[in-house]
């Protein structure tokens, strides 16, 4: 067998179960399949492999699910790929092959359901990896912070429960004014460059990793910037992103029979651990621009949204958006909440009138990182807290955000009931970072740190 040429990459785990990315590669014509063992950690016996048969019309990838896990359990895993001397295998028969595994072995570790428990997560955005005629130029300069990041997860306590990536983890559109990128072949190269870099590859077998779009995996501005010809660099660009991205998701239902299913209904999705609940919103493909009915979440979204915000018994609530909640910038802030007013007053009044607490609102995309709150004149208990971080990586030819950036002398929202305000809580970071949180008992400490992992300032927000 040989080693995947992209991954393993862990997506959505549970207590009991797991889901793992891979790809191979083509074998002239021959069938190719993709597979796992894994085994308790400390048990010296694997199990049987876990296989799935690859496809081009995948790119040679596919996403396996491992089922009937123990809760709160360290487990460790092999993958690879290979191709088999008779055609007529299936996934079962391969089973029975005497296979020389690869010989790295990786670690995963499944949820405790127990609550009230300190978790932790790391979170980032914005990671450029500029390419050149299909190669990555310099690409330790995109890759080296997730050294920091892997160093810091191997001695965290409490340990790292997952990696949300919150978008722009390629960047399709690159710079490349003179040629951007549009042809499929091409956005999967970029892919294969992203993901297959050794740092991020090292992160990514070991702590799950969610993901969600924003701009740049399709274009700069998307749907703004849309122009006559650009449904055919859309349908690339979002195959693409189903493949590398969405696959191993919990946008996948997970099927009665143990697999995950092919069908993709959105690409927002919720996922629990404890007490804890995220929501990661889809604030890129469902807009709707028009002055009728102004939307960055869609209809169904929204009602979704609003509704798990209202019944779900969790104690903390984590809402990733890709863009700007709050505050709003100054300038070019027409691509986030800022031009959504409406829809935007309605989620904080459905906060506010349903008395919700521990909201906290993610983000990313605007290359600097900050933590801020927002409160209600005439409603003391109100209060939603957002935490921004980006970028992880910055190309010399965007600048970075800072504080004259954004609007803070100003009311986000006036109403007839009183005005929304909000203050930050931090310093704005203006240089490549990513963020560290740890949600204890009484507060969710935001840890800021640099590319080489020093740390740059420390928040807290207390929780009710």
């Amino acid at each position: 067998m040989f080693k995947p040429t992209v991954g393993p990459i862990i997506g959505h785990t549970t207590t009991h179960h797991a889901r793992i990315f891979l790809r191979g590669n083509t074998q002239d014509s021959d069938t190719v399949f993709a597979g796992i063992r894994y085994r308790r950690a400390g048990d010296e016996r694997w199990t049987k492999g876990v296989f799935a048969k690859l496809s081009l019309l995948r790119d040679m990838s596919d996403v396996i699910a491992l089922n009937n896990l123990g809760e709160d359990t360290e487990y460790e895993y092999q993958a690879g790929w290979f191709s088999p001397m008779n055609p007529v295998h299936t996934v079962e028969t391969v089973q029975e092959l005497p296979l020389q595994w690869p010989r790295e072995i990786y670690q995963f570790r499944t949820r405790s359901s127990q609550h009230a428990q300190p978790r932790a997560y790391i979170v980032g955005s914005c990671r450029y990896l500029r390419m050149t005629a299909g190669i990555a130029s310099a690409p330790h300069l995109g890759d080296r912070i997730f050294a920091s990041i892997t160093q810091l997860a191997e001695h965290a306590n409490p340990p790292i429960s997952a990696t949300l990536m919150t978008g722009d983890q390629i960047y399709v559109d690159d710079m490349n004014r003179i040629a951007p990128d549009r042809e499929y072949k091409e956005i999967l190269s970029k892919y294969r460059a992203a993901f297959s870099q050794p740092n991020i590859s090292k992160l990514m077998s070991g702590t799950s990793t969610y993901m969600i779009l924003d701009d740049h995996e399709i274009e700069d501005n998307w749907p703004v910037n849309k122009s006559g010809n650009d449904d055919y660099l859309y349908k690339n660009a979002i195959a693409a992103y189903e493949l590398y991205q969405a696959s191993h998701s919990p946008a996948h239902e997970l099927l009665a029979n143990g697999q995950i299913s092919r069908k993709l209904e959105q690409y927002w999705y919720q996922f629990a651990e404890g007490d804890i609940e995220w929501f990661i919103t889809d604030s890129r493909t469902r807009r709707n621009l028009s002055a009728q009915d102004r939307r960055i979440l869609d209809e169904e979204q929204e009602q979704a949204l609003l509704e798990w915000l209202i019944h779900s018994p969790a104690r903390v609530k984590f809402v990733v958006t890709s863009v700007m909640f709050y505050p709003d910038r100054k300038l070019h802030g027409d691509d986030a909440w800022k031009a959504f007013p409406e829809q935007r007053l309605r989620l904080l009044e459905t906060i506010r009138t349903h008395r919700i607490q521990n909201v906290i609102v993610v983000s990313g995309d605007v290359h600097g990182s900050l933590t801020s709150r927002l409160t209600h004149s005439e409603d003391p208990d109100f209060e939603v807290h957002t935490i921004v971080s980006s970028p992880l990586c910055n190309s010399k030819l965007l600048p970075y955000a800072h504080k004259s950036t954004f609007i803070l002398d100003q009311p986000l929202a006036q109403t007839t009931a009183g005005d929304y305000r909000h203050a930050l809580t931090s310093k704005v970071v203006s240089q490549d970072n990513f963020a560290h949180l740890v949600v204890e008992a009484e507060q969710i400490r935001v840890n800021y740190h640099d590319r080489e992992g020093g740390l740059l300032q420390s928040i807290s927000i207390p929780l009710r």
